[in-house]
Order: C-alpha cells, then structure tokens, then sequence
C-alpha cells in the first residue's frame, strides 16, 4: 500500500518559483551556519535568504520554536532549498527546461573557470553544511531529502577531478551546440517580456562561445584534450550550422513561435551578426588550432587523472562504486543471456539460429527497415499511444503531463543518439518531448523504435519523470535532479516491461527488445573497454554491430558518445539490473500478495534516487508488508 511521505503527521506541500534573486551568497550563509556558535541564529537566516530567493513554500508547522527533531528537518530541507535555488541561479537556461516558475529566461550560465570556481564554493559550502547536521531517522522525509543532496554534492565534487570544462568538445547531448538548439525551441515569447528575454539570451551566446574556446586553450595548455574523432564530429555540426540560412537556424526557433515581425527581424540579426561569426571564430578555433593537438587516444585515462576520472564518473552517473573491469565483465555475462533469448526468437519466427545472421536481417532486409523518415516518426507516435492507454493497468501513479514525438534538428541528427527525452515544464503549458533521430530512415531497422519509444516515455523515462516533478508532498530536489543509474535503469526496465504489458507489435520489435537490452550490456562492455582496458574505437564499433540491431552510422554516433560522455553509457544496465532484482525479491517475499501497480509506485514515487536509497526503500516497503 502506498503512502504519502509525512513530517510531523503532515504532508509537505511544496512548490518552488525563482521570482526573486538572491539577495545575499548562498555560500556564505551555510558557512557561517555551519560553524557559528549559535546554530538556530545562522539557520534562521540561511531559511530567510532561501524564502526570498526561491519562493519556495514548505509545511512548516507552528510559528514557534521548532521542537529538535523539526529543526533538523528545516534544517535539511533549508539547505536542499539553497542547493535548488543556487543551481537554477547559475544554470537559467535549465531552470527555463524546467518549466519553472519565475525562471530567467534571458539568462546564460557563466561557463568562465572563475564562474565554476564560485559554483564549486558553493557546492562546498553546502556540503559543509550538511556534514554538521545529524541524519535525520531513516524512512523519514527529511532522510530522504538528506540523502539526495549529500549524493548530489558528494558526486559532482567527485567528478570534478576530470577537469571536464577544459576538454568538453562534445558531439552529443553534452556539447552547447546541441543544448542551445533545443532551449531555442522551448524559448518562452509571445510576450513584450518574452521576446526581449529571448533576445537577451541569443545575444549572450557569443560571449558564451568565445569562453568555450578560452577553456580549451587553457585545457591543451594543462594536457586536457577531447580526442580528434570527436573534435572533427563537432567541426562538422558546426559547419552545418553555418551552412543554414538564418531562418532556419534552430536558434530562430522562437521567431518561428511568434508572429510578431520586428522580434523576427531582430532575432535574425543577432543570429548573422553575432551567433554565426561566434560559431566561425570557434569552428575555426577548433580545425585548425585544436584539432591538430587534440589527443589521438579516445580513453579519458590519456588525460591527465584520467583514472581517478573514469572511476569518479561512473560514481556521477551510476551512485555506484563499481571497478572497470567487473563493469566490463558483467557486461560480457549479459550479452551471451540475451544472446540465448535471441537464438530463441530465431528459431520460432525466423527459421535460424544463428545470431550473427538474425541481426544482419533485422539491419539490411528491406522487410525489417522503414520505408521513410515519415514511416518510422509514425511508427514511434503509434507505439507512444499505444503505451500511454496501457499504463493505468500497471501504475497507480500516472502523469498528467502529455508527451509529443518530435525529430531532431537536421544539423544534428548524424551525430545524435536515437532518441532522447525532456521534461514537460511545472505548469503542464509544455508538454514532455521525445526526439527521435530520422537520419538514414531508410537504412534503420524497424527493430528497436518501438523499444526505444517505450524507454524515452510510457512507461519509461516520461512517466516516472513527469510523476517526480507532478508530486506535491516531496522535496523540488527530487523533481529537478537524479541519478542516471535510477533514470537510465527505470527506462531500460519499463522496456521488458513493455512486452510483459502486451505492447509490442510482433518479434520483429521484440528483436528490437532484445537488441536494446544487448547494446545496453555492450555499454557496460565497451565503456570501460575503451575508458580502462585499451579498447579502441573501432574494436567497440564492431563489437556493437556484431552484438546489436543497431546500423553502422548509429552504432558509431553511440561509440562517440561514451567517448565524450565517461562512464554515463554504464548507468543503464547497471541501474536495470537493480530494480529488476528489487522486483524479483519483492515476488518473492510477497508471493501472491504482491501488486505489481503498488511496486511500480513505490519504486517511481519519491524521483530519481540513488539505487542505494531505492535498495533501502524496498526493503522497508516489504518489511511494511506493502503488497497492496
């Protein structure tokens, strides 16, 4: 049976606006906090400055003197406050992804050394803060909130020994070029305020880009370099950009959102005049000063601790402390299970056996690829509809924010993965978005879409997502923030939940299934392949083509991402792996009491926690006899 988290026999309900600025350095108020003399002084403070600067309102109880146990969940949530207010002030551009009440939406982060060395202090800081308070009681919410905050500070500071601000050359999601294209798209105008705000933030992206480019010259100059294979990826998305008219720039995207002439004129503008001669200043930057000095190795082990990165990575992205080699050997294990799944659908719709054979029909017979780019989008949205009728059977707990198909943009789209998911904003105006890559249509497999569209939204990343940023009673920590080991884990568990669901086509898709879950063990093989065993780039190319569904062009844009992107391609299966196991004790110790809708809202409900916080909350929930 579900329950709604409770402090002091109320339930905290709890909304978060950015409407006002704060007044004072976050910082220094939980520094003095955490070393004043008089605590309740400094705490009373620390919870006035997070009320101006984020306008979060919490249950707070009486207005008397808090009791000790009340104080210590002020304390963590004041704290947590800070910690949400504080990144949304130097990170606008997702408080505008958010959808966030009061968010600045003309501003652009400071991605300055000295800009990231006072993020840094203020990460500290907080830190500090929560390591001179006690852990509130297990179970509780104010445990909960507690524990998200510490992993969130603890991994980032971690990771920070991958200076990954000195070597960020990135063709996929992690590279500006493709962050910026898509806040363009979900730029807030319509308004006098709104189109000036989109003009303010396009007319920032040159200073932007030209630090960029300050940074990586400052990284070569220390021995921090993207590798050449990604280098020249980005090199050519930049030259595409600037091979597009300004009017379909994806930073005109608000213009094409608004009817209103002068904003249209302005914006292309700031587009020709200042955009496009930043994105040459960098694009040349990048062809013929850093490329050639980029490292030739792709493993970030050639950077300067590139160890002691990779490991902290994985802990970023996971919440795990796993080594590389068992990363790697678990990985191995997984493929030849699903292997043997394989060898079975093989033989009972496509008359073989023989793996290697069965996945090079699923690429290249015309059978088993789409006909067009107009063919598979379709195909994605009928599989989307498809789940969302299905999911009130198997989750208490549904969203009310809608999720749209849509592609990516056409400079992007060869280097991109095939899919991928953002959050519907607080007020439900915009809607989660899932982007499907259309690049080569005609060469890609029917085998994997459906899977895929099940992973990015029902009943995958969308639902548990959009649940998290719809609770009322948990802290905005949990709506904002996660760990890609719960998230990427969640996504590829609803996708073998989806088949249990009725919702695949045939075994052609249920190849896809299978294909999915072996390029998400190949991860597990080739990430730390190539980070920390010696794997090079083309050894894990071909070890995706001869294990997976996926072509060639998809299979080397997925290599180039973990290139990029240390340690994150880990967090899928290892994070699945987990919940799977959760399930299956939970079966176990229920038997026929168990509520497969009551598991699912106990997992999803309280966001995207660490697997460690997810293992301690099953174990309490079946302790409670939660079998529904």
């Amino acid at each position: 049976m579900h329950t709604t988290a409770r402090l002091h026999g109320r339930a905290r309900a709890r909304t978060f606006s950015l409407r006002r600025a704060p007044q004072a350095p976050v910082a220094s108020l939980v520094s003095e906090w955490a070393t004043a003399a008089s605590r309740r002084r400094a705490l009373t403070a620390l919870i006035a400055l997070v009320a101006a600067a984020a306008g979060c309102a919490g249950d707070g109880g009486d207005t008397g003197t808090p009791d000790v146990d009340e104080e210590l969940a002020m304390t963590v949530d004041s704290l947590a406050d800070a910690y949400v207010a504080a990144y949304f002030e130097r990170n606008p551009e997702s408080a505008t992804s958010e959808g966030i009440e009061g968010a600045d939406h003309a501003g652009v982060v400071d991605n300055s050394l000295q800009g990231l060395a006072a993020w840094h202090a203020r990460e500290d800081a907080l830190l500090a803060g929560l390591d001179a308070v006690d852990a509130p009681p297990a179970g509780s919410a104010a445990r909960l909130t507690y524990d998200f905050l510490r992993e969130t500070l603890e991994a980032s500071i971690g990771r920070r020994v991958c200076r990954m601000q000195l070597w960020n050359v990135s063709p996929t999601y992690t590279g500006w070029q493709a962050n910026y294209a898509f806040t363009a798209t979900i730029q807030p105008v319509g308004t006098p305020d709104g189109r000036e705000a989109a003009l303010a933030r396009a007319a920032e992206l040159d200073r932007f880009i030209d630090t960029e480019t300050v940074n990586l010259r400052e990284g070569l100059a220390r021995g921090y370099s993207a590798p050449r294979t990604n280098v020249r990826s980005v090199i050519e998305q930049l030259d595409a950009l600037l091979a597009t008219p300004v009017e379909d720039a994806p930073f005109y995207a608000p213009a094409q959102r608004d009817s209103t002439r002068e904003f249209g004129q302005r914006l292309a503008a700031l587009i020709r005049d200042e955009i496009y001669p930043a994105i040459a200043r960098h694009r040349d930057f990048l062809r013929d000063e850093y490329l050639p000095a980029a490292r030739e190795a792709i493993a970030v082990a050639a950077n300067p601790d590139g160890e002691a990165c990779y490991r902290a990575s994985v802990r970023y992205h996971t919440s795990l402390q796993v080594p590389p080699r068992e990363i790697h050997e678990t990985g191995l294990a997984q493929i030849e299970k699903i292997r043997t799944e394989m060898q079975q659908i093989g033989e009972r719709s496509f008359g073989t056996s023989d793996v290697k054979a069965l996945l090079e029909m699923m690429k290249s017979d015309p059978r088993y690829t789409f006909d067009s780019r107009d063919h598979m989008l379709e195909y994605a949205q009928a599989a989307v509809e498809r789940a969302k009728d299905a999911v009130p059977q198997w989750f208490g707990l549904v969203p009310k924010a809608d999720v749209i198909v849509t592609p990516y943009p056409a400079f992007q789209e060869k280097s991109a993965p095939g899919g991928e998911y953002n959050a519907p904003s607080d007020d439900l105006s915009r809607p989660g978005v899932y982007r499907i890559n259309l690049y080569e249509a005609d060469k890609s497999s029917i085998a994997g879409l459906e899977s895929t569209a099940f992973h990015e939204t029902y009943p995958g990343h969308h639902l548990q997502i959009a649940i998290a940023k719809e609770r009322t009673d948990t802290h905005p920590i949990q709506k904002y923030f996660g760990t890609s080991g719960f998230i990427e884990g969640w996504g590829l568990y609803a996708e073998r939940l989806s088949d249990e669901m009725g919702l695949f086509t045939g075994d052609v898709d249920r190849m896809g299934l299978l294909s999915n879950e072996a390029l998400r063990a190949a991860r597990l093989v080739v990430d730390a392949g190539m980070h920390a065993l010696g794997w090079s780039r083309q050894q894990a190319i071909d070890y995706l083509l001869a294990n997976t569904a996926e072509s060639s062009a998809r299979a080397t844009a997925e290599i180039d991402r973990y290139i990029a992107v240390p340690g994150q391609a880990t967090a899928y299966m290892l994070g699945n792996l987990e919940i799977r196991r959760l399930r299956a004790q939970s079966e176990e110790a229920l038997g026929r009491d168990f509520d497969i809708k009551a598991f699912h809202d106990a997992v999803v409900e309280d966001g995207g926690v660490t697997l460690a916080m997810l293992r301690d909350k099953i174990a309490r929930w079946l302790a409670a006899g939660s079998g529904g």
